[in-house]
Order: C-alpha cells, then sequence, then structure tokens
C-alpha cells in the first residue's frame, strides 16, 4: 500500500450485532445500524462524527447507500468495494487513505447478512460461470476441497491435520462466550462427520449463521483522546489473483503471499513479531494456506504446523482466538469480524481467550473462494 504512512490511522471502536440467528424480519442494515451504535457507544464518538462510509453486503446491491439512508447520513466520502469477505480490510485501507488526504475524518465500516434466518440461497445468488457450472460443483465447499485434496497430494497433508485447525477454533470457541458452537469436538468427530466435498466433512466448513457489526476508523491523532485505547493501523497489503477456482494459479498458493509482504513491509515487522493471529477460516485448508503464505511456517509445512494443539489456547501460536468461522460466526463474509477481534486482543479486553502478552495483531481477510486477499496488521499504543 504504498503512501500509507504506518500507525497515522486507528481503529477506535469496535462491536458485534447481533449474532447467530436473529429476530424475525431484521435486515441487514438493522443489523448494520446495531453494530454502529454498539461501535459508537464502545468510542465514544456519535453519528454526527462519522463523515465516511464504507459498507458491503451480498444482499444489498446498493449498500452503501442503503446504509447512508438508514443512518439518515450524508458523508464526504463512501467506498463499496466489494471481494468477498475481504472486502473490509481492504476498507480499513481506503479509510486510512481517506483520513490522510483529508477526505474523511471519521470512518465507518459496517456489515450485516441475515443469510441464516432467509436461507443462503435468497441471501447469495450464483452466478452462471461457462466454464465451472456444467460439472454442478457444490460451491464454494467444492471450490476449497479443490485446494485442499491438491495440497494433500502435493505435500502429503492429511485429513487428521485439516481436522486439527477445527479442533483447535472449537478450543478457542468454548473460551467465547459470543460463539455458536458450545460442545467439544475431537479430530474423530470431524472425521466421522457427515462428508460435504471430499476431503470436506461438515466440520471442516465454516458455520452458516446471520451477523454483522462495525467499525471506526479515525487518524491517529484524533484517535488518542477517545475512549479505549487505539488499534494503529501499521502495516495493510492486498492482492487479487482470480475470481474462479479453476483460473487459480496454484491451488496451494493464495494472494496472502502478495498481501501479507506488503503489510509486513508497512509495517516493518515479521511473523515472528505477531501476537495473534486472525485468519479467515471459511475451511480447515484456509488456515493452513493462510500460515504457509503468511511467513509463519514454510510452504507444505502447514499440516504439521497445526498438529498437537499449536494454534489451540495454550499452543504456541494464537490463531482465530475467537473461535472463527468454524466455530463462532460466520455470517457470509466474515472479514469484519476478524478486525474487531484483533483489536479487542490488544485491548486485553477477551477474558479466557485473551492471547498473552497481545500488542501486536493480524487481521487476514480471504474473499471468493481464495481469490481475493487483505492483510490488516495492528498495533498497541506501544508499538508507535
Amino acid at each position: 500500500m504504498e503512501g500509507l504512512r504506518r500507525g497515522s490511522a486507528a481503529i477506535v471502536g469496535v462491536a458485534e450485532s447481533d449474532l447467530g440467528q436473529v429476530a424475525e424480519g431484521m435486515s441487514v442494515f438493522d443489523l448494520m445500524a446495531q453494530g454502529t451504535r454498539r461501535a459508537l457507544d464502545d468510542c465514544g464518538l456519535s453519528l454526527k462524527d462519522i463523515d465516511g462510509l464504507f459498507c458491503a453486503t451480498a444482499q444489498s446491491r446498493l449498500s452503501v447507500l442503503g446504509l447512508a439512508e438508514y443512518l439518515g447520513i450524508d458523508p464526504k466520502f463512501i467506498g463499496s468495494t466489494i471481494v468477498g469477505g475481504s472486502s473490509f480490510e481492504f476498507h480499513v485501507a481506503h479509510a486510512m487513505g481517506a483520513i490522510a488526504l483529508g477526505l474523511c475524518n471519521v470512518a465507518l465500516i459496517a456489515y450485516g447478512s441475515t443469510q441464516r434466518t432467509i436461507g443462503r440461497k435468497q441471501a447469495s445468488v450464483r452466478e452462471i460461470n461457462p466454464y465451472e457450472t456444467p460439472f454442478k460443483p457444490f460451491l464454494p465447499s467444492s471450490a476449497y476441497a479443490l485446494a485442499a485434496s491438491r495440497h494433500m497430494h502435493q505435500f502429503g497433508t492429511t485429513r487428521e491435520q485439516l481436522a486439527a485447525v477445527a479442533v483447535a477454533a472449537r478450543e478457542w470457541a468454548l473460551l467465547n462466550p459470543a460463539a455458536w458452537e458450545k460442545k467439544p469436538l475431537s479430530i474423530a468427530d470431524v472425521l466421522s462427520s457427515r462428508m460435504v466435498s471430499y476431503p470436506f466433512t461438515v466440520r471442516d466448513c465454516c458455520l452458516v449463521t446471520d451477523g454483522g457489526g462495525a467499525i471506526i476508523v479515525t487518524s491517529a491523532e484524533r484517535a488518542k483522546s477517545l475512549k479505549k485505547p487505539p488499534a494503529y493501523v501499521l502495516g495493510c497489503g492486498h492482492s487479487v489473483t482470480h475470481a474462479n477456482i479453476t483460473s487459480m494459479p496454484d491451488l496451494t498458493v493464495t494472494g496472502a503471499l502478495t498481501s501479507g509482504k506488503a503489510a509486513y513491509k508497512m509495517a516493518g515487522l515479521g511473523p515472528a513479531d505477531i501476537d495473534a493471529v486472525e485468519l479467515y477460516d471459511a475451511f480447515t485448508i484456509n488456515t493452513i494456506l493462510f500460515l504457509e503464505d503468511l511467513g509463519f511456517c514454510k510452504k507444505g509445512e502447514g499440516g504439521a504446523f497445526v498438529s498437537n494443539g499449536r494454534i489451540a489456547p495454550g499452543g504456541s501460536l494464537a490463531v482465530n482466538t475467537n473461535g472463527g468461522g468454524l466455530s463462532y460466526c460466520h455470517p457470509g463474509m466474515y472479514g469484519l469480524l476478524l478486525l474487531i477481534e484483533a483489536v479487542r486482543q490488544l485491548r486485553g479486553e477477551c477474558g479466557a481467550r485473551q492471547a498473552r502478552d497481545c500488542e501486536i495483531a493480524m487481521a487476514h481477510g480471504n474473499g471468493g473462494v481464495l481469490s481475493s486477499q487483505a492483510t490488516v496488521i495492528l498495533g498497541a499504543p506501544s508499538t508507535l
């Protein structure tokens, strides 16, 4: 992200909307507004302070207009980039740039989904692809399963190693009162669950929930005077490699390789500096691929890396500390929730799931079918 200055902006307010299965009749804008009110309360600002507005949802074609109307505001700057679940990590960089240029001062980034309540088919219309649709793939599961199968073939990754990702996520979720899943999970449980798309059982796949939330971004200077300790944006990076899985250049290498390098360069940091890692785990293979591509282990060694509780509570690397999309919640486009958890970890607000001595956290978003990747590195005030 050339031109953006390390630490020039900060996330100052974060909040989830209602999660899981929301009240009947709630709209995506109800959830966005609910998250907005809670995020404003979190940082001590008010609706009249917002002059930058960013949002994305699969359930509204003109979402930023709908949210502006709902909130009754006329923002100076808007953004509705939608590249799947990573959209909100893109929005952080866009908000940071807009603030630096004086185009806005306080930016709201919001998301909402009622996919569980109304049904996924209504929440997200599948597009026809003449090169893939005739083969009747079960998307997105089959696309990610293709990447998992290739990783298994090329590097010897096992189903047990994939299952270890789901087990670690569940162990974190059991420490999070807001998590959807409340029952313990074993590797045997994952392997014996209903097969969805080989090698994935249903426990290798993310939840289908309603939910959303909001974050508030402002300048580093203004952030100092607000209610909670700021989470400074130290580094950002992004990459778009394809749209459809059959056009992915290499099924075992994602754009996280590029986005991570850019974020590390801007932050002046490396993988060893990250205290909490929040990764978009729509499927168990995601966590393995992103840990490799973001430099936490070598390519092909992700399966061994996640084994034996290394990324679970008490392990050497705190990964997906809220329980992730696999066990906490997954309202369609999960990337905003990654940012919320990263900020809370930096503030030390996470109780039983709090990462030790957390001063630097990463939120890495994924969109489409491993199509768009965006990395945000956040730091506590001590890191400036």
